[in-house]
């Protein structure tokens, strides 16, 4: 089953998300749905609260990027995940987000973090991840974080994509996938 991508503008995209423990109700069967729903939108990462649900859940699957071997076979699921250090150099990649579609930005992030995470046996791991996969890593931590990648734009890069961002909240947006926009606020009289 696929679900609706959260659309930028969705207060649950803003939200810090909460851990959980291996009693969460369905929880083998929501990570099917969003590795589904990933496929469906043809996306390396998905987040929980992208899906409605503000948890600490993320996966990853470096398969489009089929030219590099190692990210051919880079499948994971993380719960309740920390970044326990950053480090290498910062470097500038061109991001785009499945809750925020038709718009990429330029973002910078450092090379290597180390995380520490449980998988979905809920074994605790801790490893070390470089480029693209802590780029992507980084990328859907921060969605659980309620961080989103146009927050670690400048100022004066935000204020230039006002309207395309306003345009995807409002749906006047057209991607291939399915989305749900968060309501419209009614003008006041």
């Amino acid at each position: 089953m696929i679900l609706p991508i959260i659309a930028y503008g969705d207060l649950v995209l803003k939200k810090k998300a909460i851990e959980i423990d291996h009693s969460y109700p369905g929880l083998q069967t929501l990570i099917e749905t969003m590795y589904e729903t990933m496929y469906g939108a043809k996306g390396i990462g998905l987040a929980a609260p992208q899906v409605g649900l503000s948890i600490r859940v993320f996966i990853v699957d470096g398969a489009p990027f089929e030219e590099d071997e190692e990210l051919k076979v880079f499948k994971k699921v993380f719960i309740n995940a920390k970044i326990n250090k950053e480090s290498g150099k910062k470097w500038i990649f061109n991001e785009g987000c499945l809750s925020i579609p038709e718009i990429r930005e330029d973002v910078e992030r450092f090379d290597t973090i180390e995380i520490t995470y449980l998988d979905e046996n809920f074994k605790q791991q801790t490893e070390v991840f470089s480029g693209i996969k802590a780029r992507i890593i980084q990328h859907e931590y921060d969605h659980i974080e309620g961080i989103l990648f146009t927050d670690r734009l400048s100022v004066l890069k935000k204020a230039m994509l006002k309207n395309r961002l306003d345009d995807v909240t409002k749906g006047k947006i057209t991607p291939d996938y399915k989305m749900k926009f968060p309501p419209l606020k009614k003008k006041k009289r």
